[in-house]
C-alpha cells in the first residue's frame, strides 16, 4: 500500500569515497618508498648524513601512513553497505587523512630532534656516497608522486558530485610523497654545500627547515580533517543562507536547525520549521535542492524537515519526514 511512496522518500546512504585506482596506486607507492627507506637509513648510518638518515626514518612514518591509506580504501569499500553505519562509512578516508597528518607531524618533530643533536654533535659524513643515495631517494619521490598526482586530482571511481575533491585520504598520501621529495632535495642541497664548500654545518640545518615545511603540511591536513571528525557544523553564512530560502518563502520561521558532516563533501540537516499555513515537507525539500557552498562542491545530502502549525495561541507538529 505504501511501496511508491516509501520508494520515493528512501535514498542513499553510502557517502565514502571509494577510490580503487587511486589505491591501487598507493599500493606501488607503499612498495618503492619501503624499499628507498631500508637503502636510507642503511646508508645515512654507513656514511654519517644526518640529513639522509632524517630522510629515511621520514619515509619510515609515511610507509605506515600508506598503510593506514591503504586500509581506509579496503575498509570502505568492503563495509560500503554495512548498515550498522548511520551515514556509510563516509568518514573513514577522512579518518585515515587524520591519522596521516599526525604522523607528519610527529616525523618532523623527530627530524627536529635529531638535527638538533647532531648540531651539538657534528660527525663526519661520507659525502659523496650519501649524494648518491639521496639523489636516488629524490627520483623515487618524483616516481611516486607522478603515480599520485593524477589520481589526487582526478576522478575517482564512486564520484559523488566532485566528491574526488575531498578524498583526504588519498591526499594525505599525496602529502607524504611531497614531504619526502622535500627531504630529499634539502639532504641534497645540504650534502653538496658541506662537500664543496666545507658547510658540514648545513646538513642538520637542513633537516630542521624540511621538519617546519612538513610541521605546516600536516597542520594544514589536520585542519581540513578534523572538522569533519567532530561533526562540525557549516559556516555561518551558508546556515544564513539555508534560514533565508525557508523563511522568505510564506511566514515560515525556523525554530530549530541542525547541520553536520556525513561525509566528505556531503551534509545532513535537521529543520524544525513554523508556519500559518504549512506545506508538506518535500515543499521545503525542494527549497533547498540546488544548495551548493561557494566551491559548488559541499550540498545538503540528507535533509530530514519537521513541520509545525501554528493555531491559536501555540503550534502543533504537522509532520516528520526523512
Amino acid at each position: 500500500m505504501h511501496a511508491q511512496i516509501l520508494k520515493h522518500l528512501q535514498h542513499d546512504h553510502d557517502f565514502a569515497v571509494i577510490n580503487k585506482k587511486g589505491e591501487r596506486r598507493t599500493r606501488l607507492v607503499l612498495v618503492l618508498t619501503f624499499l628507498t627507506m631500508g637503502l636510507e637509513i642503511a646508508a645515512g648510518i654507513a656514511f654519517g648524513s644526518m640529513a639522509l638518515l632524517a630522510d629515511g626514518w621520514h619515509m619510515a612514518t609515511h610507509v605506515a601512513a600508506f598503510m593506514i591509506t591503504l586500509f581506509a580504501y579496503r575498509y570502505s569499500r568492503i563495509h560500503a553497505n554495512d548498515q550498522t553505519f548511520a551515514f556509510s562509512p563516509g568518514k573513514v578516508g577522512v579518518l585515515g587523512g587524520f591519522a596521516s597528518s599526525v604522523a607528519l607531524g610527529i616525523v618532523a618533530l623527530m627530524m627536529m630532534i635529531e638535527s638538533g643533536e647532531r648540531l651539538l654533535k657534528p660527525t663526519a659524513i661520507h659525502f659523496d656516497e650519501a649524494i648518491m643515495v639521496a639523489g636516488f631517494g629524490l627520483l623515487v619521490n618524483v616516481i611516486c608522486a607522478l603515480l599520485l598526482k593524477d589520481h589526487h586530482h582526478g576522478h575517482s571511481d564512486h564520484d559523488h558530485d566532485h566528491s574526488h575533491h575531498h578524498d583526504h585520504n588519498l591526499k594525505a598520501a599525496y602529502a607524504h610523497v611531497l614531504a619526502d621529495a622535500l627531504t630529499s632535495i634539502l639532504a641534497i642541497i645540504a650534502l653538496t654545500a658541506g662537500k664543496y664548500y666545507n658547510w658540514g654545518m648545513l646538513d642538520p640545518v637542513m633537516g630542521i627547515v624540511g621538519a617546519l615545511v612538513i610541521i605546516r603540511w600536516s597542520y594544514v591536513l589536520m585542519r581540513e580533517t578534523s572538522p569533519v571528525l567532530v561533526d562540525e557544523s557549516i559556516a555561518l553564512q551558508y546556515k544564513k543562507v539555508i534560514t533565508e530560502h525557508i523563511e522568505n518563502d510564506a511566514d515560515n520561521r525556523i525554530s530549530d536547525l541542525h547541520i553536520w558532516r556525513v561525509g566528505p563533501g556531503h551534509f545532513a540537516v535537521i529543520i524544525s520549521l513554523v508556519s500559518h499555513t504549512p506545506k508538506a515537507p518535500s515543499y521545503y525539500k525542494d527549497l533547498l535542492k540546488n544548495f551548493r557552498t561557494f566551491d559548488g562542491v559541499n550540498k545538503l545530502s540528507h535533509i530530514t524537515i519537521e513541520v509545525n502549525q501554528c493555531l491559536g495561541g501555540g503550534c502543533s507538529s504537522l509532520d516528520l519526514d526523512n
